[in-house]
């Protein structure tokens, strides 16, 4: 049994149409519990609101509602409390009925005897409190990773600044250096730096994925490619890419442009970053293909291509291949969640030194925006 402070009782409450079945309950039980009765359900809840009972006993058989529909009404409302059905033998379908469906915790038959109530009510309780310290914890923890997520994406915003700054420098020593030696250390710096750089601009990426509401807008997707190209973080440049776009477009696209221009901007930044050693750009096809209910994008680069044995764990976070040491191993976990949350998907299709297709399915919100 789980320790109880003794000067504060199990709150009770007992609902039933029979004055004196209320009456032999709260004598029987009224000197070791806190003992509520109600004899009809608009008093009961007013009690449930009141006195916030930790456990509830109600008859099956009442002349308006029936124990099972009580709790089921009960819990949509104050789901806390533990619920016990008090019920005849002839009433086995209901019992049923309300265990499957979850309303319940136990059900005790008639006659009942002071013994068994007991012991339903002390385990009745411990359930209730094992309920409220998980559900504390659960607090507690979605607290801590709600600060800690708070404080990395404030610790990475922070460090754009002097990231930026940073590379800026390099680029400039590197145009007046002239010692070849001076120019390796300034090419390790520049790439360790950028490094920094895309993995800070993914962390903001994710925080802002995990906590940006579903906003749908028509997208155009003219502006949604050049808003991509624009945003291209630093080492990413449209100068360093050629793209080739066709767009099959039966129906207006409405969706969350927030996450689309997401998951487009980590697939041409990955694009960049994985091109062929010979290549001088990288090469990305982009085809849209808009129906009435969901949205094809097609993103196929011509880069250095995904080994067989990693295609299925490119989305996980951190995972990063060992040929593919220059990401992050966050971006296409970002993108993998920020279609989970349009209710999307992706898969790929790849195969070392062919590049890469990814296949993009969203659904197209237009019908929603027409209601």
């Amino acid at each position: 049994m789980t320790p109880r402070n003794s000067t504060k009782p199990i709150r009770i409450l007992y609902l039933d149409d029979e004055d004196n079945n209320l009456r032999s309950f709260k004598a029987a039980f009224r000197r070791e519990y806190e003992v509520y009765t109600a004899n009809n359900t608009e008093d009961a809840f007013s009690i449930i609101k009141s006195q916030k009972p930790q456990v509830i006993f109600s008859d099956q058989r009442m002349p308006v509602t029936s124990g099972v529909e009580f709790f089921n009404a009960v819990r949509q409302v104050f789901p806390e409390p533990v619920r016990i059905l008090i019920t005849g033998f002839t009433d086995v379908n209901d019992i049923i009925d309300a265990i499957n469906k979850g309303h319940i915790y136990r059900y005790i038959t008639k006659p009942w005897s002071e013994a068994e109530i007991k012991v339903a009510i002390e385990n009745a309780y411990d359930l209730y409190h094992t309920r409220r310290q998980l559900q504390e914890k659960i607090d507690d923890l979605e607290k801590t990773n709600n600060e800690l997520n708070r404080f990395v994406y404030s610790v990475s915003h922070d460090l754009r600044a002097p990231i930026a700054s940073v590379l800026g420098l390099v680029k400039v020593s590197q145009i007046d250096i002239k010692d070849e030696a001076s120019i390796q250390l300034f090419d390790k710096v520049d790439q360790s730096v950028h490094k920094l750089d895309i993995l800070v601009n993914n962390i903001i990426d994710y925080y802002k994925n995990s906590k940006a509401t579903e906003e749908y807008l028509e997208v155009d997707v003219d502006n949604l490619v050049e808003d991509v190209l624009n945003q291209l973080h630093s080492g990413e440049s449209r100068e360093n890419l050629t793209l080739q776009k066709a767009v099959d477009q039966n129906a207006r696209f409405f969706g969350d442009y927030f996450r689309v221009r997401i998951v487009l901007s980590h697939l041409i930044a990955n694009a960049i970053k994985f091109k062929k050693p010979e290549q001088l750009r990288a090469q990305v096809d982009l085809n849209f293909e808009i129906g009435e209910d969901q949205v094809l994008i097609k993103v196929k680069d011509h880069g250095v291509g995904i080994l067989q044995d990693h295609v299925e764990q490119i989305f996980k976070m951190f995972f990063r291949g060992k040929d593919q040491m220059a990401g992050s191993g966050l971006g296409l976990y970002i993108v993998k969640e920020a279609l989970s949350k349009m209710g999307g998907s992706i898969d790929v299709q790849s195969s070392p030194g062919k590049g890469a297709e990814f296949h993009i399915v969203i659904p197209n919100m237009v019908q929603q925006e027409n209601e």
